[in-house]
């Protein structure tokens, strides 16, 4: 395997930060060419610093100067602004283009990716959501390549490996279920800001976590996998599976099913979206099955976590309306970490501004990028309404 050159969009971040750390361990196969943040500049000077980067970018322009001048010791060229990741992103020093920055953000970079034929390995599931045919069929016009960082959506990758070109029956997401999976639907309704983000499994983001408390996250990846692997969303299924071993599985016509199966642990699936087709040592917890026990499955309450039936109605509805859906939970999410709005709130907002963003059946880029503004705003006039 030749060495790799990465660049890491939204390197700050908790996928961000894994990435580096499977890069720490195979320093002989990958290393850094590019590193971005948005505003954690200090933190993005060590990263620098530490792997050699020859690039970076502080979205925040504000801290161009801070970062600029701890760098310059060190000649690590410094820029600012997202023009700026959007023009790095197609260089020839540049073999694979990790996407982890956070929400609709990460669109606008990713696409100039794309375009540059680049290697995607895609972590940010917004851009699937609010832009998928979109980005799908420039990926196939620029010969870019998508390999998917979440860990469901790394795990069908690899089930349908095991059986290339077999009809898919149905695809199984598995959800954890959250924190709030054994909760009453009016104990829920109280939950704090605190309570949500308490993951019992995985390690995440802020707003990750809380899309999972509300099963929006599992929405996301309903949609984001209709557009990965080319399956209508009445062909993907959730199953709540609170140990979090199984990642996801696929089943076939013939009634088999293959799973793939680890700890709950990002770098897997992060390294081997690096490595593919290749699979590399991991310095990770590995699976005793004798002391597993058992393994549990169990259909979603959708009555308590209405977000996977707006997914499911976005995903029917196709054009413009995942994006509506996105943008509408990206300023809920953020309504609740501030605690302007209740749990339940969230979806609510979502619901309404659904139903009031103009629809539009075939969208372009640009309508994608207006929409997101329009359905944004219009979540803020509703929170506004109801905020505590």
């Amino acid at each position: 395997m030749e060495k790799r050159r990465i660049a890491i969009l939204g390197s700050t971040g908790s996928i961000g930060r894994q990435a580096l750390d499977v890069i720490r361990q195979h320093r002989d196969l990958f290393e850094v060419e590019l590193l971005t943040a948005n505003s954690s500049w200090d933190l993005l000077v060590q990263q620098a610093i530490e792997f050699d980067a020859n690039n970076v970018v502080i979205c925040d322009e504000g801290r161009y100067g801070q970062t600029a001048e701890a760098l310059k010791p060190h000649f690590v060229k410094v820029f600012a602004g997202m023009k700026s990741v959007c023009d790095l992103v197609q260089s020839d020093n540049i073999d694979i283009v990790l996407t982890s920055m956070v929400g609709f953000s990460g669109l606008e970079s990713t696409i100039a990716a794309v375009k540059a034929g680049k290697m995607i390995a895609l972590a940010n599931k917004e851009t699937l959501v609010a832009a998928g045919e979109i980005v799908m069929d420039l990926a196939a016009k620029h010969h870019a390549g998508i390999l998917p960082v979440d860990s469901e959506h790394s795990a069908i990758f690899q089930c349908l490996m095991g059986s290339a070109g077999a009809d898919i029956e149905k695809i199984h997401l598995t959800a954890s279920g959250g924190p709030f999976r054994n909760w009453s639907r009016d104990d829920i309704a109280k939950a704090t800001r605190e309570q949500a983000l308490n993951h019992p499994n995985w390690s995440m983001g802020s707003k990750i976590t809380i899309d999972s408390a509300t099963m929006m996250n599992k929405g996301l990846e309903i949609i984001e996998a209709r557009w990965l692997f080319g399956t209508p969303g009445d062909r993907i299924d959730v199953v709540i599976h609170p140990e979090s071993i199984i990642h996801s599985m696929v089943e076939y016509a013939d009634g088999s099913v293959i799973a793939q199966m680890g700890h709950p642990d990002m770098r897997e699936a992060i390294q081997f979206a690096f490595s593919y087709p290749h699979r590399l040592p991991l310095d990770s917890r590995k699976l005793n099955f004798a002391e597993l026990g058992s393994l549990s499955f169990l259909a979603p309450d959708r009555q308590k976590f209405p977000a996977l039936d707006l997914a499911y109605e976005a995903l029917r509805q196709g054009g413009n309306m995942p994006c509506i859906m996105n943008a509408a939970n990206e300023a809920a999410v953020a309504a609740f970490l501030k605690e302007r709005i209740g749990f339940y709130d969230i979806t609510d907002v979502v619901r309404e501004t659904m139903e009031k963003v103009e629809y539009v059946k075939t969208p372009d880029l640009g309508c994608i990028f207006g929409t997101n503004t329009a359905a944004y705003s219009t979540a803020n006039t509703l929170i506004d309404k109801i905020s505590r």
